[in-house]
């Protein structure tokens, strides 16, 4: 179904006055969406998508040729020495992304419409590479939303000022500590008050570069991610004040992924792994619940309910989210190495080993091809990805993040269900462990 075939039920393009949107079914009995949604995901003739059936109401997935988002790491080298970071499990040279790369991803990205958003970020420091900024500016004259995450502790005058007028859309930071000690102990070789006071004066910043309205309408928008661990989370709260007191619009939580045979003791999520019961949801036990205070009264039963093995809903609300969802595939993205490589996600950007169930689990890279020798639309039709990504939505895999029995959920390379690599049944992220923002 195209944009074209839509057919507004009310004068209006399918938007009520609450801002609803409605779809109708026409003559033929095919499902009409309004025109914004279906361009947006990408609803165009001959496109593919999964349908889903929930309690009371249809899932409709994202067609799996619809690219909506590209992550561009412009080079895996970083001024910190962070406790979490992969670069402390493998041995890879570091590098830098070369103009004539990013020239050619942007020559593509500019064919496409609507372009996609186009992130900055990858396992290095953005700001290291002395033309990111530069290329930020680049992509917004094209039309794209620009994201990027950083560190914050090279944030300084000058490259605030000029990501501000370069119009970037959204910059993450990442904080993993409320005060200067927590912080160190996670980040290395950075001062929490140089971060703090380097977000401060871009806040002051953005107002006078971009007026008044800034302060209702804060341009680039800011968001904090931070990394739980055993050793930092009596810090969220604080993390969560000092957000809101910078003006921050987003807050990212993931829980660490152990990289390193020590960071196993830091984990939060070991009881949530064993929770994640390998049985059809519709044989899981529902439990409905209401809002309500969360506070002492309340907290130890609430806590016992949300563990309790129960499919739980919140105010309607699924309480754990989906499992077997990779939000990569999701979210109709691809990730580009700074050398120009293109892999499906962060994940499968790099080799790297981590720690499942006590046992080292070694991730080899994926690489579907190079944006140099191949151009990225092209990528991202390839037939062997455009099946992987069916495969990924499908989730065809087997379930290692509970299981991790046998000698194969030590690598991506294969499966005791057939699949040959990359295999995702043993990924973190699939299961909404590990979330990158």
């Amino acid at each position: 179904m195209s944009a074209s075939e839509t057919i507004p039920l009310t004068a209006s393009p399918g938007i009520t006055a609450k801002g609803s949107q409605w779809a109708h079914v026409d003559d033929a009995g095919r499902l009409v969406l309004p025109p914004e949604m279906a361009a947006k995901l990408g609803l165009v003739p001959g496109a593919q998508l999964r349908v889903e059936e929930t309690t009371n109401s249809l899932r409709l997935h994202r067609p799996l040729n619809h690219l909506a988002k590209v992550y561009i790491e412009p080079t895996d080298a970083c001024n910190l020495e962070c406790v979490t970071c992969f670069r402390n499990a493998w041995d890879t040279p570091m590098g830098r992304m070369s103009e004539a790369t990013f020239s050619a991803i942007l020559d593509d990205l500019a064919q496409l419409d609507p372009v996609p958003t186009v992130y900055f970020g990858g396992i290095g420091e953005p700001l290291v590479h002395r033309r990111t900024v530069e290329w930020i500016a680049r992509a917004k004259q094209i039309g794209a939303r620009v994201e990027m995450i950083t560190n914050g502790a090279m944030l300084n005058e000058q490259r605030s000022r000029a990501l501000i007028e370069a119009g970037l859309d959204l910059m993450w930071v990442s904080i993993d500590g409320a005060t200067p000690e927590s912080y160190a102990d996670v980040r290395m070789g950075a001062e929490l008050p140089t971060v703090i006071a380097n977000l401060e004066r871009f806040k002051r910043l953005r107002v006078l570069i971009n007026g008044n309205i800034s302060w209702h309408s804060p341009k680039p928008e800011l968001g904090i991610a931070f990394v739980a661990m055993r050793r930092n989370i009596a810090d969220l709260p604080a993390v969560l004040s000092l957000a809101r007191r910078l003006g921050a619009m987003h807050f990212s939580v993931s829980n660490v992924l152990p990289i390193t045979e020590d960071l196993q003791d830091e984990r939060l999520y070991t009881k949530a792994l064993r929770s994640l019961a390998y049985i059809p949801s519709s044989q899981v036990p529902r439990l409905s619940l209401p809002k309500m205070d969360f506070n002492e009264l309340t907290q130890d039963a609430l806590i016992q309910a949300f563990n309790s093995g129960f499919s739980v809903s919140y105010a309607g609300n699924s309480w754990g989210g989906a499992n077997d969802v990779c939000n990569y595939i999701e979210n109709g993205s691809m990730t580009i190495g700074w050398n120009g490589d293109v892999s499906p996600c962060w994940p499968l950007m790099h080799s790297h080993n981590s720690y499942l169930h006590g046992k080292g689990r070694w991730s080899h890279q994926h690489i579907v091809g190079n944006v140099r020798e191949r151009g990225l639309l092209n990528l991202w039709l390839d037939p062997g990805y455009v099946a992987y990504r069916r495969r990924v939505q499908d989730f065809a895999f087997p379930p290692c993040t509970f299981c991790g029995g046998c000698d194969m959920s030590v690598s991506n390379q294969e499966d005791c269900f057939g699949n040959e690599g990359p295999v995702c049944g043993g990924c973190l992220w699939a299961q909404g462990v590990i979330q990158c923002p």
